[in-house]
C-alpha cells in the first residue's frame, strides 16, 4: 500500500510538472521573424523629429498669430459620435472591441470632436487650433505621406458672424502657412456645396444622390472625366444624359470672372441655393484681395469635398510641380493634397439635443504629407540638422574634476541654459570636442584647476574654435548672447 501511494504521489508530480510545462509553453512568446511597424505607420529618427517640429513650430506659430486658442480631445470616441458624418469614408474608421459597454471607434478627423466638444459644452464662439493624431482603415501610400496613423493641425473658427470674413482668414492662414515653409509653387482651390448642390439639381441629380454623387466629382483631381462619368452612371445609377450636363460644369475653372459668369448663367442662377453661394463666392473674393492672397486662389467646380458635413464654402490646397531648366521638380510629386476644409454649420446641431445650430468655418494642414516633401529635400541638403537645443557643453581637460562640472551644470540649468556634459568622471578633451562638433553644439565651456581658482571660464566657440575668458557670473549672459536664445 505505502509503495502504491509513493507511485501515485510521484505520477501525481510529474502530471503537475507536465502541466506548468505545458502552461508556460502556452504563453511562451516566439521570437519574432520580422520586426517591423504596423502596416500605415513609421517610426521617427531624431533627426526626422527635429524637423517635424520645426515645421510644428510654423504652423503653431501662425495659428497663435491669428488669435487661435487650443484644446484636446479624447483619442476615441463613441463609436455613435462618428457615426454617419463622413459619407462614403465612414467604412475607413476604426471601430474598437466593446470595452466596458461602450462601443468606440478611433477618431477620424478632428472636426467631428471638435463639434461634439462644442455641443456638450454649449460654446457658441471660439477660435481654437488643435494638433494630435488620427486614425484611417486606408490603403496607405507611404512614399506620398499617406498614412493610417497620422498627425492632423486643424483651425476652426466657431461662431455667427458676418459671411466669408473668418472663411477668408482660413484661406489666408493656409497661403500664410504655405509660404512660410517654402514648399513652392502651389494653389489653393475654393468652391461651395451650395453651388455644388445647385448645379446637380439643375442638371436633373436625384436629391437622394447629392452626396454620392459629390463623392464621385471629387475624385476628379485624380482621375479622367470620362472615367468619373463612367462611376456615376455604371455604379450609382445616374442617367447619361444627366452626367454630361453636370460634366459642363465641373470641368469650368478660373477666379472672380469665373463667378460672374456664373451669376449670369439663366439655369443656375434662377436655382436660390447655387445663387446664395454665388454671391458668397464673389464676396470671398473680394475679402481674399483686401488679404493679399487672391492671385493663389482658383475657383475650380469639380472640387467636391467628400465628406458629408460641409454646408458652403470648401477649399483644398495643392502643390504644383514646376518645370526648370536643370530637371523636373518631383518633391511634390503625387502628394497630393495638402490641406483643405469648408464650412460646416450643421454638424454641431446634430450633436445638441435641441439641434441649435452654431455655425463653423475650418481648416486641416495634412503635416505628413508636408514632411514627405520637406525630407525628400533635406535628402539633398548639405545643411547639418541639429536634432538638440543644446546651447552649451561643460567640459574638462583635466581628471577629476567631475563634482565641478556638476556644479557649473546645476548653475547652468537653474539659470534656464539648455547644457549637458559627457558621463564619465575623465573624458579625454578630444572626445569632448568631438562630440560637440558632431552634435552641432555652439559653444563649450572649459575649466581647470586654474579656472577654479581665478573664477573664470574659457568659452570655446566650436564652429571657429575661437577662445575668450569669461568670469563665472557673467557666463548665463555671454552664452545667451552668443546662441541667441534668451
Amino acid at each position: 500500500m505505502a509503495d502504491k501511494a509513493g507511485s501515485q504521489v510521484q505520477i501525481s508530480n510529474e502530471m503537475a510538472t507536465l502541466d506548468e510545462k505545458t502552461q508556460l509553453g502556452a504563453n511562451e512568446v516566439k521570437p519574432q521573424s520580422v520586426l517591423k511597424t504596423p502596416k500605415g505607420t513609421r517610426d521617427y529618427n531624431p533627426k526626422q523629429m527635429a524637423i517635424r517640429e520645426q515645421v510644428f513650430n510654423t504652423i503653431i506659430n501662425s495659428f497663435k498669430r491669428h488669435g487661435a486658442e487650443t484644446i484636446d480631445t479624447p483619442v476615441f470616441e463613441l463609436k455613435e459620435t462618428l457615426t454617419g458624418k463622413y459619407g462614403e469614408d465612414s467604412k475607413l474608421i476604426y471601430d474598437l472591441k466593446d470595452q466596458g459597454g461602450e462601443l468606440l471607434s478611433l477618431r477620424y478627423d478632428l472636426t467631428v470632436p471638435f463639434a461634439r466638444y462644442l455641443a456638450m459644452n454649449k460654446i457658441t464662439n471660439i477660435k481654437r487650433y488643435h494638433i494630435a493624431k488620427v486614425y484611417r482603415r486606408d490603403n496607405p501610400a507611404m512614399t506620398r505621406g499617406r498614412y493610417r496613423e497620422f498627425y492632423q493641425c486643424d483651425f476652426d473658427v466657431a461662431g455667427q458672424y458676418d459671411a466669408m470674413i473668418p472663411d477668408a482668414e482660413c484661406l489666408k492662414i493656409i497661403h500664410e502657412i504655405l509660404s512660410e515653409l517654402k514648399l513652392g509653387e502651389f494653389q489653393i482651390k475654393v468652391n461651395d456645396r451650395r453651388i455644388l448642390d445647385g448645379m446637380f439639381e439643375v442638371c436633373g441629380v436625384p436629391a437622394d444622390k447629392f452626396r454620392t454623387i459629390c463623392s464621385s466629382v471629387d475624385k476628379m483631381d485624380k482621375t479622367a472625366w470620362e472615367d468619373v462619368k463612367k462611376e456615376m452612371v455604371a455604379e450609382k445609377g445616374l442617367a447619361p444624359e444627366t452626367a454630361d450636363k453636370i460634366g459642363e460644369y465641373v470641368q469650368l475653372k478660373g477666379n472672380s470672372d469665373l463667378i460672374d459668369r456664373l451669376l449670369k448663367d439663366d439655369k443656375l442662377s434662377a436655382n436660390k441655393v447655387a445663387l446664395e453661394g454665388l454671391q458668397d463666392m464673389r464676396q470671398l473674393f473680394v475679402y481674399l484681395k483686401l488679404f493679399g492672397v487672391e492671385e493663389k486662389i482658383a475657383f475650380d467646380l469639380s472640387l467636391a469635398r467628400g465628406l458629408d458635413y460641409y454646408t458652403g464654402v470648401i477649399y483644398e490646397a495643392v502643390l504644383l510641380q514646376t518645370q526648370t531648366k536643370q530637371n523636373y521638380s518631383s518633391d511634390s510629386a503625387g502628394v497630393g493634397s495638402v490641406a483643405g476644409g469648408g464650412r460646416y454649420d450643421g454638424l454641431v446641431g446634430m450633436f445638441d439635443p435641441k439641434g441649435r445650430k452654431v455655425p463653423c468655418v475650418g481648416f486641416s494642414i495634412g503635416i505628413e504629407r508636408i514632411f514627405s516633401i520637406v525630407e525628400r529635400k533635406d535628402e539633398r541638403s548639405d545643411e547639418k540638422v541639429r536634432t538638440t537645443e543644446t546651447q552649451v557643453f561643460v567640459a574638462t581637460a583635466q581628471k577629476g574634476l567631475l563634482e565641478e562640472r556638476m556644479k557649473m551644470l546645476t548653475d547652468l540649468w537653474q539659470s534656464g541654459i539648455k547644457a549637458e556634459f559627457m558621463y564619465k568622471k575623465n573624458p579625454k578633451l578630444l572626445n569632448q570636442l568631438q562630440y560637440c562638433e558632431e552634435a552641432g553644439i555652439p559653444l563649450i565651456a572649459i575649466i581647470g584647476e586654474q579656472e577654479l581658482k581665478d573664477g573664470i571660464v574659457k568659452l570655446r566657440v566650436v564652429s571657429t574654435r575661437d577662445e575668450i575668458t569669461v568670469t563665472r557670473s557673467n557666463l548665463k549672459e555671454e552664452i545667451e548672447k552668443r546662441t541667441c536664445q534668451p
